[in-house]
Order: C-alpha cells, then sequence, then structure tokens
C-alpha cells in the first residue's frame, strides 16, 4: 500500500476520495489550513494523518512545498492549486521522489465548445482568470511529464455535486430559491431559452476517477481526463425534471439574459453568466475506456441527492 498526501482533502472530494483511500489501505495524509467541518463524516477519518499548513503563507518561502517532500509521499494528489507558480513549486521540489501525481483541473479549460461533447483531443479555449490560470497549469504539467518523464497525471471535474453543498441549479448558479420555488410548484423564469447546458458529477464519482487513475498508472500518466456524469443537462431539461421530482408539471417562463438578470443580484448574475457562457458539454469516454471509469450517478441523481440534503437541513423549504 502507498503512503498518499491528498492537498485540500478536507474538501468536496476529499470527503469521499480520503475515506476510499483508508478503506483500500492506504496511509492517507490530509494537508489543511484548520481543522475544517467535514463534508461527510466516516469513521475512516480517524486513522487520517492531519497537517495543518497554509499554502498561500508558506508558498512564498518554499516552506510549504519542502513540507509535502517531508512528509514522504508516493502519491500526491493536489486538489487546490489555482496558478502556475504554485504547481511549479512542488513539482520542482517532488520531482525524482514520487511514484504519481494526480492534479486537480476543471472543464473550464475548454471556454467555448466549437463541437459537443468535447473531448480530450480539442485544444483548450479558456477565458477567465479561473479557466486560463488552469489550462496554463495543465500544459505546463504534461510537458514535464513528457520531456522529462515527472509522472503528471491531470483530471478535469464538471460541476461537483453531492450532499452537503448547494449544486449548481438551472439558474447556472447557487441561488437555493430556485428550488424551493419548484418544490411550491411556483413559476420560475430561465434565462434566454433554457438550452444552455451545464455538465455535473458527483465527487464520489470524482473519487472513482482518482483510486482508478491510481491503479492505472500507465495508462494516465502524461494524460488529461474528464470527469463528469454521462450526461450534461441543458437548462430547461433540468428545470422540467426537478419541477416532475417535487410532484409538480413544469412552471417555466423564458426571458433574455439582460432581462432575466435583473431579478438576481449580482453576484448570482455574474455567476449565471459564468456557467451558461460556457455552456460545458463534455465527453467521458477517454476514461472509461482506459481506465474503467463509470460514473454511479446521472446528473439528475447526483443533483436530487444533494437537494435532499438542502431540504433536510431547512435551505430549501418545500411551503411557502
Amino acid at each position: 500500500m502507498s503512503r498518499i498526501i491528498v492537498i485540500g482533502g478536507s474538501g468536496h472530494i476529499g470527503a469521499y476520495l480520503i475515506p476510499a483511500l483508508v478503506e483500500q489501505g492506504h496511509n492517507v495524509v490530509n494537508i489543511c489550513r484548520g481543522q475544517s467541518r467535514k463534508y461527510r463524516p466516516h469513521p475512516a477519518w480517524r486513522s487520517v494523518e492531519q497537517v495543518t499548513i497554509d499554502r498561500t503563507a508558506e508558498e512564498p518561502s518554499g516552506r510549504f512545498a519542502s513540507s509535502i517532500v517531508d512528509l514522504r509521499p508516493d502519491i500526491v494528489v493536489d486538489l487546490i492549486s489555482f496558478d502556475l507558480p504554485s504547481t511549479q513549486s512542488l513539482v520542482h521540489a517532488l520531482r525524482g521522489k514520487i511514484e504519481h501525481f494526480l492534479h486537480c483541473g476543471t472543464i473550464w479549460v475548454y471556454g467555448h465548445n466549437a463541437a459537443i461533447p468535447a473531448d480530450e483531443s480539442d485544444p483548450p479555449n479558456p477565458f477567465g482568470e479561473y479557466g486560463i490560470n488552469k489550462a496554463a497549469i495543465e500544459a505546463w504539467l504534461l510537458h514535464e511529464s513528457r520531456r522529462t518523464g515527472f509522472p503528471a497525471t491531470v483530471f478535469r471535474p464538471g460541476h461537483i455535486v453531492g450532499s452537503g453543498w448547494t449544486p449548481i441549479g438551472p439558474y447556472g448558479n447557487v441561488d437555493t430559491d430556485v428550488f424551493s420555488r419548484m418544490a411550491r410548484g411556483e413559476e420560475i423564469s430561465l434565462p434566454n431559452y433554457g438550452l444552455e447546458t451545464l455538465h455535473h458529477v458527483h465527487a464520489a464519482d470524482v473519487a472513482q476517477f482518482v483510486i482508478r487513475a491510481m491503479a492505472n498508472k500507465s495508462a494516465c500518466v502524461g494524460e488529461t481526463f474528464n470527469v463528469v456524469s454521462e450526461k450534461a443537462l441543458n437548462l430547461r431539461g433540468y428545470a422540467e425534471a426537478m419541477f416532475r421530482w417535487f410532484g409538480w408539471e413544469p412552471k417555466i417562463r423564458f426571458q433574455p439574459f439582460d432581462q432575466w438578470k435583473t431579478g438576481q443580484t449580482p453576484e448570482q448574475a455574474d455567476q449565471a453568466w459564468e456557467h451558461i457562457a460556457r455552456s460545458s458539454c463534455m465527453s467521458m469516454e477517454k476514461a472509461r475506456h482506459r481506465l474503467g471509469y463509470q460514473p454511479r450517478y446521472t446528473s439528475l441523481a447526483a443533483i436530487q441527492e444533494a437537494v435532499s440534503a438542502l431540504i433536510a437541513a431547512g435551505d430549501v423549504t418545500l411551503d411557502g
């Protein structure tokens, strides 16, 4: 069994990944900034070595990378690197000292897709700081892997969802009110014609991919993989399915985006634009073919699990 460091393991993906790794018998170290509440309590956390390091504070001096090396990992899973210098510092310190390095990217490296579903052969076309930075990280990692043999794999999750946090909803943002309105059978308004797409993935399925990649290193070093559910949802189909899940026939009207956004806060409108402007729809066939990746959750099943938890927590109300 391996000694595995998960950087940022207290978040969405780690909530499923770290317990699964412990159950397989691995020695797991979770790197985090503090003792945050776990999204998903699990007895396996008792066996996890918790190391508190503030990455942002320690990186300029090089102490973050050296601390990771001092922990003597076999495998490193980096879930929270968002700019190229951060990844470069870590990789330079780990070179020649680990078996496998897995970097969490994003489907936002695609930006505008020329054709859908987009697959890994399509060139990155990012816009916005987050997507551009992530594309730069993965391009550098893949170059290092192919030029120097650094054992890097990049995986690109879709819109991560699961119990304990709010899914990107049919508005294209995390406004829970849309779920409450649908739960009560009230009319909702969608931007444009509701045909822009979102591509979710359950955090458990992202964890599944990472574990499969670790077990099949030769099939994935120097490669990128989309990690999503089998099918994307358009906003209209998403809303119609959720109305019916709550027991109502859909009540939807449509407005041009500039008109629709006046009913949202500026932050909600910006978040919606970020999602629908990209209109993500990805192929997961490479991960299926090479690694046997098979998501347990459809997009809707993952969303409905998360919304059930929001109802239980009182964040989505069934009556008004």
